[in-house]
């Protein structure tokens, strides 16, 4: 596998499920799935205040503070590509995985 620098790199930002969840559906799961079977190595930066977890929501915006910059919103899994585009969504980014796998 080549270098870091030599790939294709990008980052994912998600939640702390991580990678988990994906054959539950959980949308970072999908995302880092996607990516995986799409041949990409990544960095994974995790982000906390959730969304269902009342108790992590005052931390929220310092939290997700990145994540928004980036994204114009506060919801993960977002992709930031190493041409410093971005995408948001599980969907959107499993969907670019498929139509852009990274050569092996």
């Amino acid at each position: 596998m080549p270098p870091m620098e030599d790939a294709r790199r990008v980052v994912l930002y998600t939640c702390g499920q991580r990678k988990h969840a994906a054959s539950l559906g959980h949308p970072c799961g999908r995302a880092a799935k996607a990516l995986d079977e799409a041949g990409y190595e990544y960095e994974l930066k995790v982000v906390g205040g959730y969304r269902l977890m009342p108790w992590t929501w005052a931390s929220r915006s310092r939290e997700r503070a990145k994540v928004e910059e980036l994204s114009g919103q506060k919801q993960v899994p977002i992709l930031l590509l190493d041409d410093g585009s971005v995408m948001s969504g599980s969907g959107t980014i499993a969907g670019w995985a498929r139509e852009n796998p990274h050569a092996r």
